[in-house]
């Protein structure tokens, strides 16, 4: 596919397109947008559509629509500061994340006065801009698909890109978190298998290597407490798998 074929398209609709936030990224460094970006956006469940130019922007948001776009300051055919004010006053409702290598303060007050909703500095971490994005998407509503906290519990946002805690606060996750996410949740205060856990991750659970399992949870955790202030209540069962708490106890054969 070309360039400008790849800048056409949505990317990543396989990843429940009824649920997926949709981002419109505008940025015209062409590797970073479609070499590590968009794709790695995709991986944490984003359907994202690739932009190089200002002017491509109103057709695009007429055509396909988006929840959130996320833009460059410094672009070929104008600035981002323009792009947002004029983003911002046509559609009251979009989440407007700025991306760009601009770190100054001045230049941070100015993109926010303009109308982002959050100013990023390049280069940025995926997982940090995947959560601005998901943290921006609960802000403005419904939309994303992200359901109320409060539950009391862990659990997975309605599109499952997100785990979130009993106190309200979220972890994006990438697609192979997810899977093992997504089984574990549907089990609280229940033993999951490793081979169960294993088969979300591989087409042959004989030929795995069951030491990437465990380094994925070792990630995990370290992410959630990272992210949210405490330990994720996941307590292994040594040689047979894991048991996510039901009551959040963390018990000692879950430490690593």
């Amino acid at each position: 596919m070309t360039e400008e074929g790849r800048r056409g398209d949505w990317v990543g609709r396989q990843a429940e397109p009824g649920n997926a936030l949709r981002i419109v990224l505008l940025e015209d460094d062409a590797l970073l947008r479609d070499r590590i970006l968009i794709p790695g956006l995709a991986g944490y469940g984003f359907t994202v559509r690739g932009l190089e130019r200002a002017a491509e922007l109103e057709a695009c948001l007429q055509a396909d629509g988006a929840d959130i776009v996320v833009l460059d300051v410094g672009l070929p055919d104008d600035d981002g500061y323009s792009v947002a004010r004029r983003l911002r006053k046509r559609d009251p409702g979009v989440g407007i994340v700025m991306l760009t290598g601009r770190r100054e303060t001045p230049d941070r007050v100015r993109g926010l006065s303009e109308g982002a909703d959050a100013y990023l500095s390049k280069p940025v971490e995926l997982e940090l801009l995947a959560a601005t994005l998901y943290s921006l998407a609960r802000r403005l509503g419904p939309q994303g698909g992200v359901e109320p906290t409060g539950h009391g519990r862990w659990r997975l946002d309605t599109g499952g890109w997100c785990l979130l805690s009993p106190a309200g606060r979220s972890v994006p996750l990438t697609r192979t978190e997810r899977r093992v996410m997504a089984r574990l949740t549907e089990a609280p205060g229940r033993l999951v298998t490793r081979n169960t856990l294993i088969a979300e991750l591989t087409s042959n659970v004989y030929d795995f290597d069951t030491h990437r399992l465990d380094s994925l949870i070792y990630r995990l955790r370290r992410k959630v407490a990272d992210a949210c202030g405490e330990p994720l209540p996941l307590n292994a069962v040594h040689g047979e798998g894991y048991v996510l708490a039901a009551n959040g106890a963390v018990g000692d054969s879950g430490k690593r």
